[in-house]
């Protein structure tokens, strides 16, 4: 069955193409597998929440007839704007506009929250930018700039809410702005497309633009909100949508509603939020978590930006999803809002997750793959400027800026064919990573540190269920292949809050304290019928897993692991990369290639890797089969002459890497 909607048809009708719905709910509400809902060109403010889901077989489609043409929105046109004084104006609203969720009193807080400002799931937005709130009269009229922003410039565009009877009074300084003769909206509703019910899977999303929804603080041991998303089911295909100015997360992958688990440290202030998250792991084996279940999702070529949390969030209910070939960038570039859950792509429990071909830039990070990063793979992608501007103080302490941050995971987690463009390429708070075949301008950083006693899961290997836990030894790592260049004088100026000038070298060198496999396996009494396990408890808890590094290329300062002996190391080499961005589409300028001339390295694969240590699990594709690394970064074959980086040939380096 092929419904219709048409949010301009002269009046409501029954779903035919003759008298189309006016209403993209309408038909959310009667779609069951099979059927496709197709959507006009239209704006329609309302809230679709689908009650069925499709199957494998029959998935129920929802489809905008003209790309990017059906604009769901959460937000509201407001008018009659009342000019109170100067800059500042003020409009009233009826609160039962808002229904049981009122933005304007709802605040953004929960786990892992740290910006000590209040902060509501409402906004004002003027022309299609997001206002800035204030939090006193004062500071609205002062029109004061918010120093963090991105682009603080614009942060004197403020507004503010207060309760007076049954209505929400919105104040707003518009500066030299005139909002009854612009596009004013604010938001009023908390989602676009989300089922209200998990277990709504195998249904497909595709054109739609998204934008402006009160969405909630969405840490990982709570219920993940977003703007769009499948709510704890399987199967989800969200695809060519354009998804902006979410209060908090645009695509929500993420966490089934606990009420026992829900906010738990900031409502009741006992158990520790790492604890949270142990707890939540393992109440979702009652929460139907399982691989027949949940995820495998697919977010394909979308354009996700301008929103203040995360662009793509997921905890648990991400795994074995592919998110691939989408354009992300400007997320949390208001920086109103801090916290341990904010990047471009931020992911717990990726288990068996492929993150590929996706460009990623102006984000406060980049991709956050959190604890067990299981079988995940971040491969071919493009990043940079995934850096902040300015120092928050709410940030927690070390939390900087960076293309990629693994943490607290046992591995196997797989990074190859990456060009990292920002001031950190990679902070590795965790162990079990290999990287193989990138281009790395900036250091990894918190090597051996930032975990803590903290005590991880790991899972049976491509499975959702618990193996066993332990704490972080860090090590088990390995670097092939890969083209490290000091993109940064070490000497040079940092922001505040970014790496200390030790950190700022870029390279393996701070590996020098790990041992080689040969050391590591010294250790342990092999060859001894009863060994003596007291003796060895050291080695089995507090001593760092061993690494192993090979064909690497080292320029312009970086430097090598002490224990590399295959490698290419060029201190003087006065190597650059610059990104260019211009009509064509992004490419890069550099002279990396001629500093290679001869040095080569054999194909790297799944066999060499190995095994990460405590899942015992091959780096690996999902299903169990080998990978080997024969294709670069465009997916071209690189023949019988392998040279380290992402491209198979010098050649390819300058060729477009994203239009």
């Amino acid at each position: 069955m092929i419904y219709y909607v048409d949010q301009k048809a002269p009046r409501e009708g029954n779903g035919t193409k003759e008298r189309p719905f006016k209403a993209i709910n309408d038909a959310a509400r009667i779609a069951v597998p099979g059927d496709e809902v197709l959507v006009y060109p239209g704006v329609y403010r309302e809230y679709v929440a689908p009650r069925n889901g499709g199957t494998e077989e029959m998935r129920i489609t929802y489809r905008s007839v003209e790309p990017l043409g059906a604009v769901i929105t959460g937000a509201e046109i407001v008018t009659g704007w009342e000019k109170v004084q100067d800059k500042i104006w003020k409009v009233r609203i009826d609160n039962g506009v808002f229904g049981a969720y009122n933005p304007y009193t709802t605040e953004v807080y929960g786990d892992w929250y740290f910006a000590p400002t209040v902060r509501h799931t409402g906004c004002v937005y003027l022309n299609d930018r997001a206002l800035y709130e204030a939090e006193t009269m004062e500071e609205l009229i002062e029109g004061k700039i918010h120093t963090p922003s991105w682009e603080p410039e614009y942060s004197i565009y403020k507004w503010l809410a207060v309760q007076e009877e049954n209505n929400t009074v919105i104040y707003a300084n518009f500066q030299d702005k005139d909002p009854n003769s612009e596009k004013v909206e604010i938001n009023v509703r908390r989602r676009c497309f989300f089922p209200e019910e998990t277990g709504k899977g195998y249904i497909t999303f595709s054109g739609f633009k998204v934008e402006k929804a009160a969405t909630t603080w969405a840490p990982p041991a709570a219920f993940q909100d977003g703007m769009i998303g499948p709510h704890w089911s399987k199967g989800w295909i969200i695809e060519d949508c354009d998804i902006s100015n979410s209060k908090c997360c645009g695509i929500s992958l993420g966490k089934y509603y606990d009420p026992e688990n829900d906010h738990y440290f900031t409502t009741k202030h006992l158990k520790s939020p790492t604890q949270m998250e142990r707890d939540a792991v393992c109440r979702g084996q009652y929460h139907g978590w399982l691989k027949e279940k949940v995820g495998s999702h697919i977010v394909r070529r979308c354009h996700i930006h301008h929103c203040e949390q995360t662009g793509i969030v997921g905890r648990m209910g991400a795994v074995f999803s592919i998110i691939e070939d989408n354009h992300i960038h400007h997320i949390n570039n208001m920086q109103e809002l801090g916290g341990a859950e904010i990047s471009g792509i931020k992911l717990h429990a990726a288990i068996d997750v492929t993150i590929r071909r996706n460009h990623i830039h102006h984000s406060t990070m980049g991709i956050w793959c959190d604890w067990e990063a299981q079988g995940a793979r971040i491969t071919q992608n493009l990043m940079h400027h995934n850096e902040r501007p300015a120092f928050c103080d709410w940030a927690p302490g070390g939390m900087f800026s960076q293309d990629i941050f693994v943490e607290v995971g046992h591995g196997p987690t797989l990074i190859d064919n990456n060009i990292l463009l920002s001031q950190v390429s990679l902070n590795i708070a965790t162990e079990g990573v290999a990287m193989v075949h990138n281009l790395i301008m900036g250091p990894l950083v918190k090597v051996g540190g930032g975990t803590g006693s903290r005590y991880t899961p790991y899972h049976i290997r491509h499975r959702t269920e618990v193996a066993g836990f332990m704490t972080i030894l860090h090590g088990d790592d390995r670097f092939y292949n890969n083209i490290f260049v000091q993109g940064r004088p070490e000497d040079e100026p940092v922001k505040e809050g970014g790496p200390e000038a030790h950190e700022r070298v870029v390279g393996t060198w701070c590996f020098d304290d790990y041992p080689t496999y040969d050391e590591w396996i010294s250790w342990f009494d092999l060859d001894v019928k009863r060994p003596d396990m007291g003796k060895l408890a050291e080695y089995h808890e507090r001593r760092h897993l061993p690494v192993w590094c090979d064909g690497n290329a080292y320029l312009a300062g970086a430097k090598a692991w002490k224990h590399e002996k295959h490698c290419l190391v060029n201190e003087d080499a006065k190597a650059f990369v610059e990104l260019i961005a211009d009509e064509k589409g992004y490419h890069l300028k550099t002279n990396v290639y001629d500093f290679l001339k001869e040095f080569e390295d054999g194909i790297i694969d799944s066999d060499i890797l190995g095994k990460a240590f405590e899942p015992d699990q091959r780096f690996e594709n999902p299903d169990g089969s080998a990978i080997t690394f024969d294709r670069d970064y465009y997916g071209n074959h690189r023949g019988l002459r392998t040279i380290p980086g992402p491209f198979a040939s010098a050649n390819e380096a300058e060729n477009i890497l994203w239009k």
